[in-house]
C-alpha cells in the first residue's frame, strides 16, 4: 500500500496542515508520496521531500496550478491516482479539502471518507458526526481511499529530518472550464487562526464590531495571539468572516482559548472544544461554554477582559 498526500503550499513552502495530513497518511501503512502541484514552486517540493516518514516528492509544475483551480489540480491527481491505495487531503477550507478531494472521489466512483480525526486500520477510520457530538467508526470498501483529514486530529509530522526523492510529473492538460479572476487577501501581523497556539475568541455580546475591536484586540495583542468570533458575531458584522470558528467556520485545537461573550452553541463548540486549555468568560451561569471550559469566569466580559489585561 503506498499513500498519496496532496500538499497545501504557497509555491515557497508547504503549510501545516500538510504535515498533519502526512502524519495521517503514515498511519494508513506503506509508503507515503507527497504530490506538488503548483507554479515555480521547486522551493515548496524541496520542502516537501524534508518531511519526516515522506518516501518520495512529485512535482507537477505548470502556470495552470499558480492559484490551486481545483478542476487542474484534481486533473492532476487523477493522472497518477491508479499508483496509490489512499489519497489524503488536509480537510481544510481551501480547495484541496472542500473542492478537489470531492472532485477525484466522484472521478474514481469511490466515496469520501471525510473529516477523518483517527486510523483505525488501513480501511478503517473515525471521524466526528453530530457537531462532534459523537464520533463514528467508518469502514471503506473500494479500492482506492479518498480521505480528508481533520488537521486537529493528527500531531504534525517533524518539518525536517527526511530525505525523499524529488520526481518531475507531466502536468495534466488545463481543461478551460475555469479561469482565476482576482482575488482579494486580508493582511495582518497576527499567527494565522487554524496554526496559532493561542487564540481570543468575542461573541455576540461584545453588542458592535467597535466594542469587539476595543475589548478584544487588546487582549489579543497582549497576548501575541490570533482573534477569532462565533457565528453569531460574524453575522451580526462584529467580525469578518476569516475569523468564525465553529462547524461552518474553522477548526481549531490551539494550546490556548479564551471565549469572551460566546455562550457556547454547539456549532461553536464543535470548532473549538480540541483546545488544549479552554478559558470562557461569561455572566450567564448556564451557559454551554463552560461545560467545555478548563477555567471559567461568570464576569461581565466589559469588566474581566480589561482587568485580565492590567494583571497580565
Amino acid at each position: 500500500m503506498t499513500a498519496l498526500v496532496i500538499a497545501e503550499h504557497n509555491h515557497a513552502s508547504i503549510k501545516g496542515a500538510t504535515l498533519n495530513t502526512v502524519a495521517a497518511a503514515a498511519q494508513c501503512g506503506g509508503d507515503v508520496h507527497v504530490l506538488i502541484a503548483g507554479h515555480n514552486a521547486g522551493a515548496a517540493a524541496d520542502a516537501a521531500a524534508q518531511i519526516a516518514g515522506v518516501s518520495k516528492v512529485i512535482h507537477a509544475d505548470a502556470p495552470r496550478f499558480e492559484h490551486g483551480l481545483a478542476e487542474n489540480v484534481a486533473a492532476q491527481v487523477l493522472t497518477i491516482a491508479a499508483n496509490y491505495s489512499h489519497i489524503l487531503f488536509p480537510a481544510t477550507a481551501t480547495a484541496s479539502g472542500k473542492n478537489v478531494a470531492p472532485r477525484v472521489a466522484a472521478a474514481l466512483d469511490v466515496g469520501q471518507i471525510s473529516d477523518i480525526t483517527k486510523v483505525i486500520a488501513a480501511d478503517t477510520f473515525e471521524r466526528p458526526i453530530y457537531a462532534g457530538n459523537a464520533i463514528a467508526t467508518v469502514q471503506g470498501l473500494d479500492a482506492t481511499h479518498v480521505i480528508t483529514v481533520r488537521t486537529t486530529g493528527f500531531d504534525p509530522a517533524a518539518a525536517t529530518g527526511g530525505s525523499a526523492a524529488v520526481e518531475t510529473a507531466a502536468a495534466a492538460a488545463d481543461d478551460g472550464k475555469s479561469k482565476f479572476m482576482g482575488s482579494e487577501i486580508a493582511k495582518s501581523d497576527r499567527p494565522e487562526l487554524t496554526a496559532a497556539k493561542i487564540i481570543v475568541s468575542g461573541g455576540r455580546a461584545l453588542g458592535s464590531a467597535e466594542k469587539f475591536n476595543d475589548v478584544m484586540t487588546p487582549l489579543a495583542d497582549k497576548l501575541g495571539a490570533a482573534l477569532g468570533a462565533s457565528r453569531a458575531a460574524v453575522d451580526a458584522g462584529y467580525a469578518p468572516n476569516d475569523w468564525q470558528v465553529g462547524q461552518t467556520g474553522k477548526i481549531v485545537a490551539p494550546q490556548l482559548y479564551i471565549a469572551a461573550g460566546i455562550s457556547g452553541a454547539i456549532q461553536h463548540l464543535a470548532g473549538m472544544k480540541d483546545s488544549k486549555v479552554i478559558v470562557a468568560i461569561n455572566k450567564d451561569p448556564e451557559a454551554p461554554i463552560f461545560s467545555v471550559a478548563d477555567y471559567g469566569l461568570e464576569a461581565d466580559l466589559f469588566e474581566a477582559v480589561p482587568e485580565l489585561i492590567k494583571a497580565l
